[in-house]
């Protein structure tokens, strides 16, 4: 029997995480996520995913400082950024900067020190290239800003707001970590074989690279462009489900009920939304659609999923669409090097089979 894209079947044990589609819940470590976006920073989540505890205050700061050390780019990379091809886009580019870190010091069995590496450097790697690419001079991390806070600073070249800095890390919180999804499957079969840290990380990169993996929400940017201010919201919206066409942002595969990291983001947006005019015109055609859904389909349970909000933070902190996955990314890399480190406590390599329909020649049949 096959079970095509492997839909269904349990490859791993994992204290990592836990989702639940039926019920809309995403646990990290046994910690709701919808809480932990909330209430804790990146740092703290991603000691949370490599350690499966809070830290204390001495470990918290110390890894605070750690990330900071780590957010320094070689300069033999920097020139490697510095002479890709110009055609070459930013999740290609990222790719391969993260190759070139993968030096003697990565060998199996990886550590939660080099997750802390990786984690710390992927926001600086897209940044500096992300800035080349828009022909500006890149620019270095700030000591005193926490790990979103430096990304937005290096992206734009200025200190960020607190309320786009604040949202931009409950996103990066929220996209830290989801099951056995194919990116994070692709860097366990890769860890399997007891290659090392940054192999996997690259191989985790790839799959995400893949529009069908990692595509950016750029559907849900469209929309609230056209939607632009709120009394346009309940027309606009009519207009597409009289035509029976889609609402970008709403509905999700896994998730039957409200998607708790959308929900978490919409917390969030509504709480600082009104110094935003894009996060609260998105709190309110969510509230709008939500609504509208339910009259033209009934019994359907359409709800916002992240997707939605993604693109409402990434909006309204001017993020050019390219960056949207790369931004993913970033967050994902703590879940990523999470599976890493737990791959190495208990391995089987991975070897899945393959049925054979091709056809026999009659050399073979002799």
């Amino acid at each position: 029997m096959i079970t095509k894209g492997l839909k269904g079947i349990a490859a791993a044990e994992t204290s990592i995480s836990y989702i639940d589609g039926e019920k809309g819940k995403l646990v990290y470590r046994g910690y709701d996520a919808k809480y932990l976006a909330l209430n804790k920073s990146f740092e703290e989540v991603s000691f949370i995913l490599w350690h499966g505890r809070f830290p204390d205050a001495s470990e918290l700061s110390e890894l605070k400082q750690k990330m900071k050390e780590y957010r320094k780019i070689p300069s033999y990379v920097q020139r490697i950024l510095e002479d890709l091809p110009s055609n070459m886009n930013l999740m290609e580019a990222l790719r391969t900067a993260v190759s070139a870190l993968g030096t003697d010091e990565f060998g199996w069995n990886g550590t939660v020190e080099q997750a802390v590496q990786l984690t710390s450097i992927l926001p600086s790697l897209i940044a500096f290239r992300y800035r080349l690419m828009s022909g500006e001079k890149p620019v270095s991390p700030l000591d005193h800003l926490h790990h979103a806070e430096n990304y937005l600073y290096m992206l734009t070249g200025g200190e960020p707001q607190p309320v786009h800095a604040r949202a931009l890390e409950a996103y990066m919180i929220l996209t830290m970590e989801h099951g056995m999804n194919a990116s994070t499957f692709a860097a366990r079969v890769i860890s399997s074989t007891e290659s090392d840290m940054v192999s996997a990380l690259t191989g985790a990169l790839g799959a995400m690279k893949g529009p069908l993996h990692g595509g950016a929400p750029s559907g849900v940017t469209a929309m609230l462009d056209q939607i632009g201010k709120k009394e346009n919201a309940e027309g606009w919206l009519r207009n597409k489900l009289a035509k029976n066409e889609r609402i970008m942002g709403f509905g999700h595969r896994v998730y039957k009920t409200h998607d708790p990291r959308a929900q978490a983001l919409s917390n969030i947006t509504r709480s600082i939304g009104k110094d935003d005019k894009w996060l609260d015109l998105a709190g309110y055609v969510e509230e709008v659609a939500i609504k509208l859904l339910d009259e033209y389909k009934p019994g359907r349970k359409l709800y916002t999923n992240v997707e939605f909000y993604a693109a409402a933070v990434m909006k309204s902190i001017e993020m050019h669409e390219e960056l949207f996955t790369p931004t993913f990314s970033a967050g994902r890399t703590a879940g990523w090097t999470a599976h890493i480190l737990e791959q190495g406590e208990d391995n089987t390599l991975y070897r899945p089979e393959a049925i054979y329909k091709g056809v026999f020649t009659d050399i073979v049949r002799k």
